[in-house]
């Protein structure tokens, strides 16, 4: 099960966004042409392209299943947030 406390402390979940947005910086360049939604583990750095949210979390879920990751649009970053995978 993935943490808990994510939803509770507002530190601890601005501090995962922050290291997950550096790594989004770090990858934009690849990204670009992309659409659909990337899916980053900030902790490994390994990211995960799919179509949509639902795409983008199973590819994240069979690599970090109950983990949590920073999901962004591709054609808009401004549209995220972090949620445990499904």
């Amino acid at each position: 099960m993935a943490d808990v406390t994510m939803w509770s402390d507002k530190k601890v979940k601005a501090a995962f966004e922050a290291k997950a947005c550096a790594r989004l910086e770090e990858v934009k360049a690849e990204l670009a042409g992309k659409s659909g939604v990337v899916a980053i583990e900030p902790d490994s750095g390994d990211y995960f392209v799919g179509e949509t949210l639902g795409k983008a979390d199973a590819a994240a879920y069979a690599r970090y299943p109950d983990a949590w990751v920073y999901f962004a649009r591709l054609e808009d970053f401004e549209a995220a947030i972090a949620l445990p995978t499904w």
